[in-house]
């Protein structure tokens, strides 16, 4: 994990790879979970039998479950301790160029791209994260997010 202390030791990163998480694995049982959550029932991600027979051999995770991984992925690799708070102010740019078969195991590759002085002595930060797939070829997410952090 990289800690920084205050916000201005992060701002200083601008241009940096910051951090790298963890691994972690995707289960079926957390397709099903984000399925009932957010009603997408379709069988290339919770039909195991058939997604078998389907084009990628496996069920896959939902790509916005992939994406719903960021802020773990960022709570497992950063400590700002300089941030009262932080909230998610939305993303820019998000693409899925690979599948993520059931059992992968994921981590995320921060790169702070800019940082932004806000209201009330906050910062504006946006990172380019690449979620990447253990033994993949491509990354099954790249996303630009954004963030902003309080003192």
């Amino acid at each position: 994990m990289r800690t920084f202390e205050t916000l201005a030791d992060l701002a200083a990163c601008v241009g940096q790879e910051v951090a790298v998480s963890d691994w972690t694995t995707v289960t079926q049982e957390q397709v099903n979970r984000f399925a009932e959550s957010t009603g997408d029932h379709q069988w290339i991600h919770v039909d195991v039998e058939r997604a078998k027979a389907g084009p990628f051999g496996a069920p896959i995770a939902h790509g916005f479950l992939t994406l719903s991984l960021l802020p773990a992925f960022f709570d497992a690799a950063l400590d700002i301790k300089g941030a009262r708070m932080g909230v998610n102010y939305g993303l820019n740019r998000v693409r899925f160029p690979s599948p993520v078969p059931v059992g992968s195991r994921l981590r995320g590759r921060m790169t702070l791209q800019a940082a932004e002085p806000i209201e009330r002595d906050g910062l504006q930060i946006t990172w380019a994260v690449v979620v990447e797939r253990e033994g993949g070829d491509k990354p099954a997410c790249v996303a630009e997010s954004l963030a902003r952090l309080y003192p």
